[in-house]
C-alpha cells in the first residue's frame, strides 16, 4: 500500500487507516479479543500501518486491546489516541485541563504498552479550556519524548488556527464522506493553507455506503446508530439514492459501492487518510482494496454533478452531540 503524508509534518501513514472504535464501542457488543487481535493484525499484513483509537472508547479498553495487537511490530506503525473527556467517558461531557490531558497520556501509553504516542488528538474542544493552554500542553509533552504529533478532532475553524499558532497541527481527524460534505466549505480549504492532514473518520458512512443498510435494517441495541437522526428508517429509505448511485459506479468499475466511496476521498486531497473501522476480515479486506480502484475524471465529474442533486436527509448527530463539534 502506498503512503501518504499528514500535512507539513512529515508524519507518513498508510493511505487508508483502520478506525478501532467499533472493536469495543459504539456499534453493539465488542468483537471477542482474539478475533479483533486478529482483525488488526491481519490489517498490518495488507499494508495498514496507521491505527486510531481513543481513551474514550470503552475507557481505555480499546488502547489495551491495540497495544495488544501491535506489540509484536509496535516500531512499524503509528498510533493515534485521543483525550478530552471526564473520566474518559463521553457522556460526562469534555475535560481538557492540562492536569487531566497528562493523566490520560500516562494512562494511554500503560494501555497502548509502548513508550511514545504517534499523534496524539484532542477529542473535542473544550469550550472551559483555552485551546492555547492545550496546544501548551501537548507541546510540553511533545518535549518530554511522550508524544510525537498533535492533533485536533471535530474543531471548527477558530480553534484550529489558535492552537496551530502554539503547536503545529499535524491532523485534524473529523467526519467526511459523500455522506457528509460540510468540511469541503471551510475546513478543507483552512487544512490546505496551514498544511494540516485530514483523517476521515465514518467515510463509509457509519456503513451506509457499503450499500449493506437500508430502511429494514435492525440495529443492535446498543448500537449508537439507533440515537442518529440520519438514520431513523424513513430517512435511511430517503438516502438510498446516494446508494444507487454508488451501485452504478462501483457495477462500471468492477469494484463495491464501499471501494468507490473510498477512492473518492483518497482522490480529492493528497493529504486525506480516511480510517474506516471494521469487525469483518473480508469488510476489511474489501476496504484494503480500495486502494486499487482508480477513478477517471468522467467518474469523479458524475459523482460530483450527481452528489449536487441528491439531498441527503437527517441531522448526522443528535443536538446535543451536535453541540460539541466544530467548535
Amino acid at each position: 500500500m502506498n503512503k501518504r503524508k499528514l500535512g507539513k509534518s512529515g508524519l507518513e501513514v498508510s493511505e487508508i487507516g483502520l478506525g478501532c472504535m467499533g472493536l469495543t464501542f459504539g456499534y453493539g457488543p465488542a468483537t471477542n479479543e482474539n478475533d479483533a487481535i486478529a482483525l488488526i493484525q491481519k490489517a498490518y499484513d495488507k499494508g495498514i500501518t496507521f491505527f486510531d483509537t481513543a481513551e474514550a472508547y470503552s475507557q481505555g479498553g480499546n488502547e489495551i486491546l491495540l497495544g495488544k495487537a501491535v506489540k509484536s511490530f509496535r516500531q512499524d506503525v503509528v498510533i493515534a489516541t485521543k483525550f478530552g473527556f471526564k473520566d474518559g467517558d463521553a457522556t460526562k461531557g469534555v475535560d481538557s485541563r492540562p492536569e487531566n490531558i497528562r493523566a490520560v497520556v500516562e494512562n494511554s501509553l500503560k494501555y497502548l504498552q509502548t513508550d511514545v504516542i504517534d499523534l496524539l488528538y484532542q477529542h473535542r474542544v473544550d469550550p472551559n479550556i483555552p485551546i492555547e493552554d492545550v496546544a501548551g500542553t501537548v507541546k510540553e509533552l511533545i518535549q518530554e519524548g511522550k508524544v510525537k504529533h498533535f492533533g485536533m478532532s471535530e474543531a471548527g475553524v477558530q480553534s484550529i488556527r489558535k492552537a496551530h499558532a502554539v503547536l503545529p497541527v499535524t491532523a485534524l481527524q473529523s467526519e467526511y464522506s459523500m455522506f457528509w460534505r460540510e468540511p469541503e466549505n471551510e475546513i478543507i480549504p483552512l487544512l490546505e493553507e496551514l498544511g494540516i492532514g485530514f483523517v476521515p473518520f465514518s467515510p463509509l458512512g457509519k456503513g451506509f455506503l457499503t450499500g449493506a443498510i437500508n430502511e429494514t435494517t435492525q440495529f443492535d441495541p446498543t448500537d449508537f446508530r439507533n440515537i442518529v437522526p440520519r438514520f431513523t428508517e424513513e430517512n435511511r429509505k430517503a438516502n438510498q439514492t446516494l446508494v444507487d448511485l454508488l451501485k452504478t459506479i462501483a457495477q462500471d468499475n468492477n469494484a463495491t459501492p464501499a471501494q468507490i466511496a473510498l477512492a473518492w476521498l483518497l482522490a480529492q486531497k493528497p493529504f486525506i487518510v480516511p480510517i474506516p473501522g471494521t469487525t469483518k476480515i473480508h469488510r476489511l479486506e474489501e476496504n484494503v482494496g480500495a486502494v486499487n480502484v482508480s477513478l477517471s475524471a468522467n467518474d469523479l465529474q458524475e459523482i460530483q454533478n450527481a452528489l449536487e442533486e441528491i439531498k441527503i436527509v437527517g441531522d448526522r448527530y443528535p443536538a446535543a452531540l451536535q453541540a460539541r463539534v466544530g467548535k
